[in-house]
């Protein structure tokens, strides 16, 4: 009886170990195309800052929203918005951001800037309005019809 004690207690780590396994691979890859998503998602941005740049859309100041409250915050940041809510950003560095920060007093007096984030190729995706933009299609329309400061 101890030695199927002893076997089961096997099996359940040599499950636990492959399962565990299983995850650790499925993280890597994730992370994998994370980054390619990323880089494929900046080299856009970087053309299409060119196309900005050649068409005279200079970059403006960019202001962020806070989460809770009105009213927009100052930030150290110049670019364009790609969404017409000011919600979206990048930088001339072609750098993404989402433009949300905290709003207390603090962000308020000094201004506040918000982290960039990897850069998806389709923007919104999972938001809970259910508005989401193809990047290639969303900075087309910024070329077309740019959010001015």
């Amino acid at each position: 009886m101890t030695s199927s004690a002893g076997q089961d207690a096997g099996a359940t780590t040599s499950w636990t170990q492959q399962r565990a396994e299983v995850i650790r691979a499925q993280e890597r890859a994730l992370a994998s195309a994370r980054r390619i998503e990323h880089e494929k998602a900046t080299a856009l941005i970087r053309e299409a800052i060119i196309r900005f740049e050649e068409a005279g859309i200079p970059p403006i100041p960019l202001r962020a929203k806070p989460f809770k409250g009105g009213g927009t915050i100052r930030t150290a940041l110049t670019g364009w918005y790609l969404k017409t809510d000011r919600t979206v950003a990048v930088d001339t560095e072609a750098r993404y951001y989402v433009m949300r920060v905290d709003g207390g007093l603090r962000s308020r007096l000094l201004g506040a800037t918000p982290d960039p984030v990897d850069a998806p190729l389709v923007v919104g995706r999972g938001a809970r309005d259910g508005e989401s933009f193809d990047l290639p299609d969303l900075l087309r329309m910024r070329l077309d019809d740019p959010v001015r400061g």
